[in-house]
């Protein structure tokens, strides 16, 4: 996807700058067309179709790496990763379709915690003191959102929760896969396990779409698609310490867009509670770009 002039001019951390908050904004529509499609399909089928037309969509570009990018002796790892994305995306979409997307956005800034908590246990990683301070303020803005003592945690944001620790659980995966992958066979592996594995237990609830769900699935994939391109594209021109800040501009675009197509107002300790977990990963993120200095 070439530059425009305009932009090209630009500085290259402002470049990123603008990539990463297009990243955010087309992650974040992600939920308004899954909760449309949801209106007629199941979940599990959204999650097929999300993946199936994303690989449609990433089939020129796997093909222009070649069939060389494809060989691995990790096989295992990368069908373990997918079921675990897998099965992230199905608490998530489902999560969505029954918790105000601000909240849904809100609990989803907990992933880099789960991560930090996963590289702990499960990688022997050293966890120094400000991470865990991090990690404690994080959860305690988990606690502002659902408010436990004032009403019973909902199974939405239950789920929305087990969305963000699997999706920590994909990232700790692809850290071991960046030991000796390329990176182009990790994307390659994604888009290409996902969709068979996602059609089984879609099949048991497969209804056809209609003509409207056709759009807002094939809109879902272009989102995500965009969302993945612009991303990448960021990270590559930038340090993650500035554009980790750029991530909460999720909340009030989620906001935003929730209210405009569903007149969804979230309540004020949704946006206490985001930005408390927001500050907690800002400071795990940068903790994390120290250690590695």
């Amino acid at each position: 996807m070439p530059l425009p002039y305009t932009l090209k001019a630009l500085p290259r951390s402002l470049q990123a700058t603008v990539f990463m908050a297009l990243a955010m904004l087309f992650f974040t529509s992600m939920g308004i067309f899954i909760r449309l499609a949801a209106e007629e399909l199941h979940t599990l089928e959204i999650v097929f179709f999300r993946n199936f037309l994303a690989f449609l969509l990433m089939a020129p570009w796997i093909l222009r790496q070649g069939i060389g990018v494809m060989y691995t002796r990790r096989l295992g790892l990368y069908s373990f990763r997918a079921l675990i994305n897998l099965s992230g995306m199905a608490a998530g979409f489902t999560a969505i379709t029954m918790i105000p997307l601000a909240e849904f956005t809100a609990l989803g800034f907990t992933a880099p915690l789960w991560t930090t908590l996963g590289a702990w246990f499960f990688l022997s990683e050293r966890v120094q003191g400000r991470r865990i301070v991090a990690v404690a303020v994080g959860f305690v803005g988990v606690m502002v959102v659902l408010q436990p003592g004032f009403s019973a945690i909902s199974m939405g944001s239950a789920l929305a929760l087990v969305h963000a620790g699997l999706i920590a659980g994909t990232t700790l995966i692809v850290k071991r896969l960046t030991g000796t992958e390329r990176p182009a066979a990790i994307v390659a592996y994604m888009v290409l396990m996902q969709a068979p594995l996602a059609l089984i237990p879609a099949l048991f609830v497969w209804q056809w779409p209609t003509l409207m769900t056709w759009v807002w699935l094939w809109c879902l994939a272009g989102v995500a698609t965009l969302g993945h391109i612009f991303w990448t594209r960021a990270v590559r021109m930038a340090e993650v310490t500035q554009l980790q800040p750029l991530e909460f501009i999720r909340l009030p675009i989620a906001g935003l867009f929730a209210f405009a197509v569903f007149t969804e107002v979230p309540t004020i300790w949704t946006w206490v509670g985001g930005v408390v977990i927001f500050v907690a990963t800002a400071l795990v993120t940068r903790a994390e770009v120290a250690a590695s200095r």
